[in-house]
């Protein structure tokens, strides 16, 4: 790594260390002239609502998880909701899931009546802590929802011992780890039922989108009486029945983006290498700084939708708001986070979930308080969020390095600012 020499920070008047353009380097997604005939393909073949694109979408993920069902949806969300629909919750069922996370993993479920139960992440990979779980299951509990967070595989050993145990059906949201891998197994294979999203900033991008892909049958035939009404007529048995009416929603693909994520899933290995390779190369000089970047044990192969690191120092002297204040100043783009937990959402503490959830009067809702999982909030606090430089060179990978060693270099006189 060739290391220029170090100036004094540019929020104490200092040049700033990044200087190179970030257009290029975060360019997300990457389309080119294969999706631009992939689409126009569709429009002139003209069936732009049921195209056979939609079923070779299916297969493609089929390929890449080794599951036996897929079924493409409008969006990850509605994919999810498909995913607790057919495990066949009820209402006042309880479901195990993390509060870091993006909404779509929890909220969905309330429409059918089933009660999150929000949990402690483990502070290693950012997953659902299995020694949490122990503490929060009860007669009521059905299932768990397990998100890979950032693209970083769960605790699975443990998550899926607990889930035998106690037998809990698993919705594994992968969400954000299209291409990881844990012990040799494909992300989105590790469930009953698991769930992609398709959305823009996803690794395997295609506009809006979603896959629900699970290993029994009648699951599947249960997530398209839910909202594919055109494959009704094709289920085998007496599921043949809600042709008419499906149950209430409709939440196919469009031909459009399905051929776009074709696309992009081709892409996929050599892309997720692109991103890998910058953000280990720059995980390694952080590392060195003190800052943990959650790089993966042997056994996971990990992605990186978004690169999240943890500052932590043992006698810290800057605090993380002046820390991203100073990085800012060197023409970094350092933030915090962008999932708020939702434990401590309004849509919770307020009580607003009753609005959605209806649930009848034998069952007591619950009373969802914002303090209630420490060593997730505690952890959260110290943890940054870094681009993920899909198509970065060394020159500003380096750059971002540089700014940080100035800044922790020079950290006692920046607090003083």
């Amino acid at each position: 790594m060739t290391r220029r020499h170090l100036s004094k920070p540019a929020i104490l008047g200092g040049p700033p260390a990044v200087t190179e353009d970030h257009a290029k380097a975060l360019r997300w997604p990457v389309l080119t002239h294969e999706d631009h005939d992939a689409v126009i393909k569709i429009l002139q073949d003209g069936n732009i609502s049921t195209h056979p694109v939609i079923r070779e979408l299916e297969g493609d993920y089929r390929t890449l998880t080794s599951m036996p069902y897929a079924l493409a949806h409008c969006n990850g969300t509605s994919a999810l909701l498909a995913a607790f629909f057919s495990l066949g919750l009820q209402p006042g069922d309880e479901v195990l899931v993390p509060s870091a996370t993006f909404w779509a993993s929890v909220l969905p479920m309330l429409w059918l009546g089933a009660i999150p139960v929000f949990c402690e992440s483990e502070p290693d990979r950012l997953g659902l802590d299995p020694h949490d779980l122990e503490h929060r299951i009860t007669p009521r509990t059905r299932a768990m929802v397990i998100t890979h967070l950032w693209g970083l595989p769960s605790r699975m050993t443990e998550l899926i011992a607990f889930a035998e145990k106690h037998h809990l059906r698993i919705v594994e949201d992968a969400s954000h780890a299209h291409g990881a891998s844990w012990r040799g197994r494909p992300c989105g294979s590790l469930g009953d039922v698991a769930v992609f999203s398709l959305q823009g900033d996803k690794l395997a991008p295609g506009g809006e989108g979603g896959m629900f892909l699970c290993r029994e049958e009648p699951l599947f035939q249960r997530a398209i009486c839910l909202g594919d009404i055109t494959r009704i007529l094709e289920l085998p048995g007496p599921e043949k029945r809600f042709a008419a009416t499906s149950f209430g929603v409709k939440t196919r693909i469009a031909p459009l983006s399905a051929a776009i994520a074709r696309v992009q899933l081709r892409h996929l290995e050599e892309r997720n290498q692109k991103r890998n390779e910058n953000l280990a190369y720059l995980s390694r000089a952080l590392e060195t700084m003190g800052l943990h970047t959650f790089m993966p044990p042997p056994h996971i192969h990990r992605t990186y939708f978004e690169f999240i690191v943890r500052y932590k120092p043992e006698n810290p002297t800057l605090p993380i708001e002046q820390l991203i204040n100073a990085l800012r100043a060197e023409g970094s783009r350092v933030s915090i986070p962008r999932y708020p937990l939702l434990h401590q959402q309004p849509f919770f503490t307020e009580g607003h979930f009753r609005t959605i959830a209806r649930l009848p009067g034998s069952i007591t809702p619950p009373d969802y308080q914002a303090d209630r999982l420490p060593r997730t909030e505690f952890e959260g606090q110290f943890l940054l969020r870094l681009p993920s430089f899909p198509n970065a060179d060394r020159r500003i990978l380096d750059q971002y390095i540089d700014a940080f060693d100035k800044v922790l270099s020079h950290a006692s006189s920046i607090c003083t600012v």
